[in-house]
């Protein structure tokens, strides 16, 4: 004998609205047992009570009902499930990853810190640069390098553009941050490759994923910037992947005082 229970009654004893039973029976994921034909009462067995079971599990999985109804039919079962595993471990891993970054937020802010540096993970797309590498005795120096490249970069390309948004940068390759004797290579992203002169060269710089912190005032002072991402870098789980980046945003060409000036320091990273 097979005893059957109204929607009301099936509705309390599976703990699920009777909204929800009737959706699943329109979209065909669980149609009643039974319809009174006379009154339109609908009517559940207990089996169907196991099969809601599995349909609430799969749900509470985060399946959507499309993939659920594939499942219960028995439709490309293992590439849903593999797909379903595969978000939920990256959701996992980025969960984990804000979690690192909320902590070190809290404890900078505990030390006073968090008013001067903040990082952010941001994904560089690979350009068009022309560059150039050498040895300067320290960052003041830059005031008369950069320049003169870009002087000669433009006389042996006079109709070549620089890139949109504009981003001009230094890597530098000693691993370390340096106040002398340091090791750079200056970079303009442009439209297009040129003409090479003076040991500048044209390349193509490589996309990356970067922790960004901005720094506001003296190239002099980015020593403070370093330490800060790098010790970021270290308590968040990356790990530098390549030489730091510093990308000038405003400086002596547009702001009368150094103190003004803003250059954002990037980082290539990957997660541990």
């Amino acid at each position: 004998m097979i005893f059957l229970y109204r929607i009301g009654m099936f509705s309390k004893i599976s703990k699920t609205t009777i909204k929800t039973l009737r959706h699943y029976d329109e979209v065909g994921l669980l149609a009643p047992g039974h319809v009174d034909e006379e009154n339109g009462y609908r009517y559940y067995t207990t089996e169907q009570l196991f099969k809601l079971h599995e349909i609430i599990g799969l749900r509470q999985i985060g399946f959507s009902i499309p993939e659920v109804s594939a499942i219960m039919a028995g439709q490309h079962v293992e590439e849903i499930l593999a797909q379903r595993k595969k978000e939920m471990e990256s959701g996992l891993n980025e969960i984990t990853d804000q979690l690192f970054r909320l902590n070190h937020y809290i404890s900078k802010r505990k030390e006073g810190h968090i008013m001067n540096y903040q990082a952010v993970i941001k994904d560089i797309p690979e350009c068009i640069v022309f560059s150039k590498r050498q040895v300067i005795p320290s960052y003041d120096a830059l005031m008369e390098v950069v320049p003169a490249i870009g002087e000669a970069v433009t006389k042996a390309n006079p109709t070549l553009k620089c890139a949109e948004p504009e981003y001009c940068f230094n890597i530098y390759h000693d691993g370390e941050y340096k106040e002398t004797n340091i090791d750079v290579e200056v970079c303009e992203a442009v439209t297009g490759f040129g003409v090479e002169t003076d040991g500048i060269v044209f390349k193509t710089a490589p996309a990356i994923t970067a922790v960004s912190v901005m720094h506001k005032g003296a190239y002099r002072d980015l020593g403070a910037a370093y330490a800060y991402v790098f010790n970021w870098i270290e308590q968040n789980g990356y790990t530098a992947t390549d030489h730091p980046r510093e990308s000038f945003i405003d400086g002596i060409w547009n702001k009368e005082s150094d103190a003004d000036w803003l250059t954002e320091l990037q980082v290539p990273v990957a997660k541990k």
